[in-house]
């Protein structure tokens, strides 16, 4: 797959995201198009699964244990057929499968219900562990946000996955920077997350979120009796210039004029 294939991709994301937030009238655009370049090389380039067996046992797993992020994980999955892209327009409707947060009883491509966090985590560790204990190849994958990194969960699951030398987890913190009520740093500083994750015995690679080379190449680095820990600098709100970097689009939808707006620079390919 080109370059100009990849982009292609990410772009037509980010166009899904903001048409489905802005019809459901509610959502989270800001954490949700910054995992596009994430999402993308997982499920075009790293992932093993199959779209016409998504219960296929010896598939990779994936875990978005910042729910919020769903948007992005729907258009995705919908891009990889595991659902019709007409679903993705009953976002937050009721009747619709495609809720808020992910529900795994209900969309094709979830592998669990995420939304409460610091939770999801915990879930792909006994994925992972699990998988340890029946001799099965596939990795589990899990996407944590960093805001979610202030709560005491994630570094308990962090512990436990070292302790029982999960090689076939791997965790990417979208490292955006930003969350609901402002930056990190004003709300509960992170201090240096790379080496905090190291201390809790992962296997760390800092790269560009949003550079797809830079994202392959890590995931395809083996760990050896330990968990993987990607730390991915991202851009809360990336491709949409007036939500990009601003805290205020991390929970609210786009009015008729800013979806408009929002949709004329990624049409532009900006």
């Amino acid at each position: 797959m080109s370059q100009h294939d990849i982009t292609n991709i990410t772009n037509e994301l980010r166009k899904q995201i903001i048409t489905m937030i802005h019809a459901a009238g509610s959502g989270h655009p800001g954490g949700s198009l910054s995992l596009v370049e994430v999402l993308t090389v997982l499920y075009y380039k790293i992932m093993n699964i199959d779209s016409n067996n998504p219960g296929w046992i010896d598939r990779d797993r994936l875990v978005l244990s910042k729910g919020h992020g769903a948007p992005a994980l729907y258009a995705v999955l919908a891009e990889k057929n595991f659902f019709p892209k007409q679903d993705l327009l009953g976002l937050r409707k009721l009747g619709n499968k495609l809720q808020g947060h992910p529900d795994f009883r209900k969309v094709p491509g979830i592998d669990a219900s995420t939304g409460s966090l610091g939770q999801g985590l915990s879930i792909a560790v006994g994925m992972a562990l699990a998988a340890k204990q029946l001799s099965m190849k596939h990795t589990v994958y899990s996407i944590i946000g960093d805001g979610e990194c202030q709560e005491g969960l994630i570094w308990e699951a962090i512990m436990a996955a070292s302790h029982y030398k999960l090689d076939n987890l791997t965790i990417i913190l979208d490292y955006n920077k930003l969350q609901i009520d402002g930056t990190n740093s004003e709300v509960m500083s992170l201090g240096d997350i790379s080496a905090k994750f190291k201390a809790f015995g992962c296997m760390v690679e800092e790269v560009d979120g949003h550079n797809v080379i830079e994202l392959e190449q890590a995931f395809k680095l083996k760990s050896e009796n330990r968990p993987k820990c990607i730390v991915a600098n991202t851009v809360k709100g990336k491709g949409v210039s007036f939500m990009e970097d601003n805290v205020s689009w991390h929970g609210k939808a786009p009015n008729d004029e800013e979806y408009e707006k929002a949709m004329h620079e990624l049409e532009a390919g900006k």
